[in-house]
């Protein structure tokens, strides 16, 4: 049930990272990693994303930092399109490689021979410090790994926001994803394009950004185009806004007429309605 309750108070947004692997795969360009989110989640409970979680203040330790190569906190800054905030950048990159080793056992770093990946994982979601993790393993974050992408703010009207920046990043040879069994109750490695099948099917549901962004990416020619292309363009800012009409919920983008915003912001479609419980691209009428 969402609650459209337009006089309460707007909540802050809390800065978030999510991180979207992508693998080759012998039957599409490429293969991106999906995980369920639990079914008692308090937020988007159930649905398959992409790895990813809320910025916590431990992302910014200096022990962590130094523990970071390939990218300058100044080049996190202005890969992100945020130049005034370089800590928060290099934070937020780390916050991406953080969440996604918890939520997909992968780590994007420069490793020491015979890093044991299970027990570093374990220690982590039993609440030891990343950077005393990271030292265990003599590893140093790789931040230029990560291509800044989307930049998604949750609408106004919803008691818990979140300002998540997206990253596009190649998983590493030699490490296999998985599902942390606890946050997350299961995973899938699928083309965009196979699992936009399995949602028309039914068979998995999606929020709306994690719709937007396999729309998007099962358009792309080939692994290769993709990064490229996004590497030279900044992550463009998607600020949807819910609007009702009569009974039918709609989620609406940047450029759309309902919106507020004429310029878009991502091609496509620029709202989503809400039926059956799920939702669903639409084009405006």
């Amino acid at each position: 049930m969402i609650d459209l309750d337009p006089s309460r108070p707007p909540a802050t947004p809390r800065d978030a990272a999510t991180l979207i692997l992508l693998r080759p795969s012998a039957h599409a360009p490429f293969e991106t990693f999906l995980v369920k989110r639990h079914a008692r989640s308090g937020f988007m409970a159930s649905a398959y994303v992409f790895p990813g979680g809320k910025l916590d203040d431990a992302d910014a330790d200096p022990a962590v930092l130094a523990r970071t190569t390939g990218r300058s906190p100044h080049e996190a800054a202005r890969a992100l399109a945020e130049p005034d905030a370089p800590i928060r950048a290099a934070a937020l990159h780390i916050a991406a490689i953080r969440e996604t080793f918890e939520e997909a056992g992968v780590l994007l770093a420069d490793l020491a021979p015979g890093a044991d990946f299970a027990e570093a994982r374990a220690r982590l979601a039993a609440g030891t410090p990343f950077a005393e993790v990271l030292a265990a393993l003599d590893a140093h974050l790789r931040l230029d790994k990560l291509i800044p992408y989307t930049r998604w703010v949750t609408p106004i009207v919803e008691p818990r926001r979140f300002d998540a920046r997206f990253f596009l990043a190649l998983a590493p040879e030699g490490q296999a994803a998985s599902h942390d069994a606890h946050e997350t109750t299961d995973a899938a490695w699928l083309s965009p394009t196979a699992a936009l099948a399995e949602v028309a099917a039914g068979s998995i549901q999606l929020p709306p950004p994690t719709l937007r962004t396999l729309e998007i990416l099962a358009e792309a020619q080939s692994l290769e185009a993709l990064l490229e292309e996004t590497a030279r363009t900044p992550p463009p800012y998607i600020d949807p806004v819910f609007r009702q009409d009569g009974e039918q919920i709609m989620l609406v983008l940047p450029g759309d007429p309902a919106h507020g915003t004429p310029t878009r912001a991502l091609p496509g479609p620029t709202r989503f309605v809400l039926e059956g419980g799920r939702w669903w691209s639409r084009t405006h009428a």
